[in-house]
């Protein structure tokens, strides 16, 4: 057992350890809160100064992350934020949490990983931890990450200090698995560092701690997650459309579909996929594999086919005012139910119904929004888009036509479609509703 090793072990166990957490965003701030729960002192780090002051201040922005717990380990100061890099020198174990978006080529932009690992070496003291668990392709743990910790502290990897790579795997608004209770894959560079990141997670979560034999497997097993649902995803959007054609209700279907005891997996069809995940995380995959001389077909396929939902439904809408009312798309008035990307969540990152928004504007819409659970959003040039305060009878029969995008449950479906115009269901919301079904179309 190295030196490194034996000291890490026993400050994990006699919770001695002071870990950092980099980026408080979604993975990193419950990721944060669950391992001060643990009993061991940490520092969150981030470059956005709203979020390190509504940390110190106890004040938590993060939907699965409780109020009053995030305020208690504050005031215990079992949990502090900070946007001085510095304070690494005073942490034995870093995780590094930040976002990894595509550019608009879908080629992966991995500058926040790259700056703050720069920013880390800065101040890496000798017997650490780092931990990636941003989504990547695989190689970048040992490609990028550990070299840059070289470089910067002029230590040596696997000798002075460990670099693990351990996959964030967040399901926002989930009721049942959160960071806490949900298996944990883990996977170093040697073996010394994978049983001390696993050793930390262990003392940390309620969950099962995955061992792998390298940083690529995890990087590997953490895209397939996310490209088995883009693909499935995909596949069952093709079949709606072909579905729609035939007059066949998709929905029905697939809830047909999954009666079958084994062998399927329910995917339902929607306007496009969303998140930080799904839609993003396979093109790492594809990028990567171009340097092997691979074309990762299906992954470009279904890409292809739910990049295409948003334009689908704004087309099916036009159809629909035309056939139904006579009325051009341009200049009708357009009352999107929903923003986030999600049901019940305020995550609006990466949402399918913001491409929906921008099809029906560009055909010359008059677009509002409702959304309980996001009250406004940012527009690129800086203005703010606010939703209807509140959703009445009278305001959901101003318009000509209510699409929704995102089903959320306080929303009061039966009095939308009573009042409605029509309405155009592509989450298929109103399966309960009973009365003047025949105002509902679904996706």
């Amino acid at each position: 057992m190295s030196n490194i090793k034996e000291e890490l072990l026993g400050k994990i166990e006699s919770k001695e350890l002071v870990v950092g957490v980099v980026g408080l965003g979604y993975v990193g701030l419950p990721l944060a809160v669950e391992k001060a729960n643990a009993g061991y002192q940490v520092i969150g780090f981030d470059v956005l100064p709203e979020k390190v002051k509504m940390v110190n201040e106890g004040h938590n922005y993060i939907g699965d992350v409780v109020d009053d717990e995030l305020s208690e380990l504050v005031e215990k100061g079992l949990l502090r934020a900070t946007s001085d890099f510095a304070e690494v020198a005073s942490c034995n174990f870093i995780a590094v949490a930040v976002p990894t978006p595509l550019d608009e080529y879908q080629i992966p932009d991995i500058s926040y990983v790259q700056k703050s690992t720069e920013d880390i070496s800065k101040h890496l003291k000798k017997g650490s931890i780092v931990v990636l668990e941003s989504t990547t392709y695989p190689g970048t743990t040992e490609e990028l990450i550990a070299p840059l910790l070289e470089k910067g502290s002029g230590l040596k990897c696997g000798e002075d200090f460990f670099v693990a790579f351990s996959p964030e795997r967040v399901d926002p608004g989930n009721k049942e698995y959160k960071t806490k209770n949900t298996p944990k894959v883990v996977g170093g560079v040697g073996e010394d560092a994978t049983e001390v990141a696993a050793a930390l997670y262990r003392n940390v979560l309620e969950s099962e701690i995955f061992t792998v034999s390298s940083p690529k497997i995890a990087e590997m097993e953490k895209i397939l997650e996310n490209t088995y649902r883009n693909v499935n995803i995909g596949l069952v959007n093709e079949f709606t459309k072909i579905a729609h054609k035939m007059g066949i209700n998709m929905w029905e279907v697939v809830d047909a579909a999954k009666t079958k005891p084994y062998g399927f997996q329910a995917f339902y069809p929607g306007p496009g996929v969303g998140g930080h995940c799904i839609p993003l995380d396979p093109f790492y995959l594809t990028w990567k594999a171009k340097e092997f001389d691979t074309h990762m077909e299906i992954i470009e396929a279904s890409g292809t086919i739910n990049d295409s939902m948003p334009e689908w439904v704004v087309d099916r809408s036009m159809k629909i005012l035309s056939k139904k009312f006579k009325k051009a798309l341009n200049g009708a008035k357009v009352l999107l139910l929903g923003i986030a990307y999600k049901k019940d969540i305020d995550d609006m990152r990466d949402s399918p119904a913001f491409i929906v928004l921008e099809h029906f504007l560009e055909n010359g819409a008059e677009v509002d929004y409702y959304d309980p659970f996001n009250p406004s959003f940012k527009n690129e040039d800086g203005s703010t888009t606010e939703s209807i305060k509140e959703l009445t009878p009278e305001v959901v029969a101003s318009y000509d036509l209510v699409v929704i995008t995102t089903d959320h449950t306080p929303v009061d479906y039966q009095m939308v479609v009573d009042n409605a115009a029509f309405v155009f269901d592509t989450k298929n919301a109103t399966k309960g509703i009973t009365e003047n079904k025949e105002k509902i179309e679904l996706l």
